[in-house]
């Protein structure tokens, strides 16, 4: 597959947009998709939010596989990164997510209070494109304000959100970084949806994520598109057929469809469909 090139060119206005809002905030919370963990972290965001009290959420952990969460939060956090794992569609984990937000912003808070004034606390929350920042925004206020989807680039403008009397929530565009030499890490990030298809040889895509997902999900990937026993050596074009033969995906003539499968092997696997994996070992 070609190599994935992916920096469009709002995301320069993104970063500039993000430095200036950043002087109005107490707080970050920055989010990262729980599968790929070290991958859907923008290293650029170490240096714009150096003087911002931070703390991380592993979001969409519904989808990785549990343990390794539970082990990316911990090295996390002994490397000096406050790390959660969160659930953003569904499940629980406000309540703890309240906590860490308001202990994120308690300096500004005390420092307002010591003055004899009532503070809202005024949080962004950050991340690369389709770490579903929308919809965990949308999650802790419990309706549905801001504007969510599951694919990058929905959220084009920065949009305050009231949670509460004394909290706010900037909902901020996704920001990529400008190159990134390692491949391995860029496909990883095709396959979750951060890099927009339309950029994308998706049949391409597809192959290398069956062959990931072979490796990683061997006996899940067999059920869902009833490949053969034997599927251990096959390369991703041959499981692309495979999955063609055994989901019934057929042009005229008997002909495999791989077009379309290709579009519904990215769709199920981001969807949570095929099973849950994290596709990065810390």
């Amino acid at each position: 597959m070609p190599d994935i090139n992916w920096y469009p060119g709002h995301m320069a206005k993104t970063r500039r947009m993000l430095e200036e809002q950043l002087r109005a905030v107490d707080a970050v919370v920055e989010l990262c998709d729980a599968r790929a963990p070290m991958a859907t972290r923008n290293p650029d965001l170490d240096a714009l939010c150096r003087n911002k009290s931070r703390f991380l959420a592993l979001n969409k952990s519904d989808l990785a596989d549990d343990a390794a969460t539970k082990k990316w939060v911990e090295r996390f956090r002994e490397e000096g990164t406050p790390a959660v794992r969160f659930q953003a569609v569904g499940g629980g984990g406000r309540k703890e997510m309240f906590a860490l937000i308001e202990k994120a912003a308690r300096p500004a808070v005390e420092r307002m209070k010591a003055r004899g004034a009532m503070k809202t606390a005024r949080v962004m929350v950050v991340g690369i494109p389709n770490v579903g920042k929308s919809t965990f925004i949308n999650r802790l206020r419990g309706s549905g304000i801001a504007k969510a989807g599951d694919r990058p680039g929905v959220t084009r403008s920065s949009q305050w959100v009231k949670i509460g009397p004394y909290l706010e929530l900037l909902d901020t565009p996704g920001m990529l970084w400008p190159k990134l030499a390692d491949q391995s890490q860029a496909r990883t990030l095709a396959f979750i949806g951060s890099v927009k298809d339309e950029v994308l040889d998706t049949e391409g895509l597809a192959c290398d994520l069956l062959e990931t997902l072979a490796r990683l999900l061997p006996e899940a990937l067999r059920a869902r598109y009833k490949l053969p026993d034997d599927m251990g050596g096959m390369s991703g074009p041959e499981l692309l057929e495979a999955a063609c033969k055994g989901r019934g995906w057929l042009l005229s003539g008997g002909r495999f469809d791989t077009d379309r499968a290709a579009a519904l092997v990215l769709d199920e696997f981001r969807a949570g469909k095929i099973g849950r994996v994290t596709l990065e070992t810390p």
